[in-house]
């Protein structure tokens, strides 16, 4: 389970985050919703620990990610915005690299990257370099490369951007195989139809604030909009006229 409360982050003047504060629960899928610049990828850079916020608690099962940053990295998955694949690995050795970072035990990262492989449907192009791989191809190695330590918590940072439909059909299917098992996915987007496909609850992310957090019928009844999309654009609104 993730639980975030009141972080701020500022970059000089810029107040990229201004007191945000959800939950995202294991068994669910947790979506953050929101237009470009509106701070879902710094809020979900600060729970992978890239970044150190301002003020407020982001928790990751209870461990605290600026107190014990490193127990709070074992026990997540990160999909970040860029795959950040090394180019002269091939997509296996990007995996059993991670896996041996997550501190897997040697004898069993063969088999787990072979698992995750197999999972993700990339065995005809697992044993070759990643450099020039398409955008798909990246994605799912990245993926790869987050799950294959059987993570409690998985964090996607706009995880079908740039992907074709069949790529993006097979990683939602993921998304809720993922959910069925138990675990706690939080993902952002900027894509309405994205969130009300596969999301349990949405947070409305404005200018560094949570404009609204509900699941998808509950943000309609509290805006008074029947259309999701409309509902979006009113929270947002609401946020931006104060």
């Amino acid at each position: 389970m993730i639980v975030v409360n009141d972080i701020h982050k500022a970059f000089g003047a810029v107040r990229a985050l201004r007191g945000v504060s959800f939950d995202a629960p294991d068994g669910k899928i947790t979506g953050l919703l929101g237009p470009n610049g509106a701070g879902k990828s710094t809020t979900l850079r600060v729970l992978y620990t890239v970044l150190k916020p301002d003020a407020g608690t982001a928790r990751i099962d209870g461990v605290d990610v600026v107190a014990d940053s490193l127990g709070a990295r074992q026990r997540i998955g990160a999909l970040p915005h860029g795959a950040g694949l090394y180019p002269h690995l091939t997509a296996r050795e990007n995996i059993a690299y991670y896996a041996r970072l997550c501190g897997l035990d040697k004898n069993c990262i063969e088999a787990k990257v072979a698992g995750i492989i197999e999972l993700l449907e990339i065995q005809d192009f697992a044993d070759r370099r990643t450099k020039g791989f398409s955008q798909g191809q990246r994605t799912k190695v990245a993926l790869a490369r987050a799950l294959v330590h059987d993570p409690q918590n998985i964090i996607l940072d706009e995880p079908t951007n740039g992907l074709d439909v069949m790529a993006t059909r097979s990683l939602r299917h993921l998304i809720l195989k993922l959910r069925s098992a138990g675990r706690c996915v939080l993902f952002s987007s900027h894509v309405m139809q994205e969130v009300a496909a596969l999301c349990d609850d949405i947070v409305i992310i404005a200018a560094g604030k949570v404009a609204m957090s509900a699941s998808a019928e509950g943000i309609r009844n509290q805006t008074g909009c029947d259309d999701l999309e409309d509902a979006f654009v009113h929270a947002i609104k609401l946020v931006e006229a104060e």
